[in-house]
Parts: structure tokens; sequence; C-alpha cells
């Protein structure tokens, strides 16, 4: 078994939340007290012929780190490009950049890196998915096109980055279709003296409700198989339709990660299928608020 430990960040290209100043001397020694095993990052340059000192930043991270690094290059311009990045700990077996580019006004990618974790090998997507509902819409459709047809069911498999879904639509594509569980629908929730212990389900339900209506809604999203749930209001935020681990439907929102000074948009995630979820954390506050405008999910994953 292999306790491991997450981390999935929009890094900003480098640059503090306001984009003032660079901030990429500050990532590498947050993230090295993180002790990442597996880094998903987000809006990473590739090249900067401008400034060197922000040029190549998934192998600037990787050889602070002391983790291997594969990037995907997405959108490319004159003096510079940035995409998606996975570091990792563990020996990179295989890596491909798939193009799920929408339209010309947004260059999109999707990272898939084979990592091999004492034998087994665990796929890794990093994403970023477009400004716009329909573009994510085919974006996820690729996305799950692309498992069923490359990933073995029998194979874990992490899916983390920046989902630009703040009306959480898109969670029961995952559930559904693939099979997998955002990671703070199961995560148990550390007291601050230290152990362990089970997430309060009052307030859970009590959070997630906030926009329903009626009892008879709350026990029906609760108990009903995924997918026999009544038709979403528009415009609202919906709670994400995750299965527990007795396979019924619960309620659950995914945190908030956006912006990192006073996070308010429900932005980021991380799936997975074939880990047990020790935690979950949103890192808020100092220093992470001055990095980047996206605040890091950290994540610790039980590998069988």
């Amino acid at each position: 078994m292999s306790v491991l430990r997450i981390v999935s960040y929009n890094i900003h290209k480098g640059r503090s939340a306001t984009g003032s100043r660079e901030s990429l001397a500050d990532l590498r020694l947050g993230l090295y007290g993180l002790r990442p095993d597996l880094l998903f990052l987000q809006e990473v340059q590739g090249r900067n012929e401008r400034r060197s000192s922000l040029d190549a930043q998934h192998e600037s991270l990787g050889a602070a780190l002391r983790m291997q690094a594969a990037y995907g290059c997405n959108a490319v311009r004159q003096n510079t490009d940035h995409g998606n990045a996975l570091l990792s700990r563990f020996p990179i077996l295989s890596q491909e950049n798939q193009d799920i580019s929408d339209h010309r006004l947004e260059q999109r990618g999707l990272l898939h890196v084979t990592v091999q974790i004492n034998g087994t090998p665990v796929h890794c997507l990093v994403v970023h998915l477009g400004l716009f509902a329909g573009s994510r819409s085919r974006q996820v459709g690729a996305l799950v096109e692309r498992i069923k047809r490359l990933v073995p069911d029998d194979e874990p498999i992490l899916i983390a980055g920046d989902f630009n879904d703040w009306n959480n639509r898109l969670a029961p594509l995952f559930v559904q279709q693939l099979g997998l569980c955002e990671v703070f629908v199961v995560a148990p929730e550390r007291a601050p003296s230290g152990p362990v212990v089970p997430r309060n389900p009052v307030r859970r339900i009590t959070r997630s409700l906030r926009g329903l209506h009626g009892a008879m809604q709350l026990r029906r999203s609760i108990y009903e198989p995924v997918g026999l749930f009544a038709p979403h209001e528009p415009g609202r935020i919906q709670p994400a339709q995750e299965l527990a681990m007795n396979g019924a439907a619960r309620l659950s929102l995914p945190p908030r990660t956006f912006p990192a000074v006073f996070p308010w948009l429900r932005l980021d995630r991380i799936y997975q299928r074939g880990f047990a979820v020790h935690y979950a954390q949103v890192l808020q506050g100092a220093p992470w608020k001055q990095m980047s405008d996206h605040a890091p999910l950290l994540a610790e994953l039980e590998l069988p």
C-alpha cells in the first residue's frame, strides 16, 4: 500500500494573483514544503523568451522538487507558450498531450501521463477546460472517450485541474460514465487536535442544500441512484451527484478555490478511481493567496 500526496494547482504562469510580480520562487518553496508525490499543474509556461526567470517552469519546479516532469503545450504565442504539466516522484511510463481546443479563442489540451507506482500503472490526466459551458461539455466528452479507449477498467485514475465548472454541471458525467469520485466527497475531516474524524453529516447536508427546495428533494437527492434526479434549475449552482461507499448518490459541493485572495468560485477538482481518500484540503490564506489567482488543492490518497 502507498499513501500519496496529490496537489493540483493553477499557477497563473508563475505570477502573483494580480499579475504584478513573479511568484515562481515562492511557488518552488511552497510546493517543496508540501512534499507532493504527484503535482498536477495548469497555466505552466514552457517557454518565455522575454523573461528567462519564467522560462521552462515545469523543468524549474521539477529540479527543485526532484521530480520527473511532463509538459503539454497548448497555447502558443510569439514569445511564450503555456499549458499543463505533471510532476511525479515515480517513473513516467508514457505521456501524450491531446488537443481539445473547441474554438480559436481558447487553446486547451489534455495531458495524459502514465506513472508506475509499486508496479501499478496509474493514469494521471491534467486538464484545464474552457470558459464556455458548451466547450467544457465537449471537452469532457473527449476526456471520457479517451479514458474508455485507452485505460483498462481495473487501472487507477487521477484527473485533476482547473475545470472552470463553477455551476458544477459536469460532475455527473464523471460519476456515471467513468465511476470516478471527487475527493472532497469521501474525505474524512481532520480535527484541530490531529485525529481524523468523519465529516459531520448534518453540517455537510446543510451546506449542500443551500438553494434547494424541500425535504422531498433532499430525500430523493441522497437516496436515489445517480441519473434519476429531477432536471437542474437553470443558472443555479448544483451540488455534485456523487457515489457514496454503498453506491447510493449523495450531495456535495466541491471546494471554493478562486480567487485565491477570497475564494468564492468552485473551479478546481481532483477526481479519482481506485484509491482510498485519507484527506482533502484547500490551501487558503498566506502564503498561497499571494502566489497565484487560484488556491491549490491537497489530497492524501492510498493506493492498495
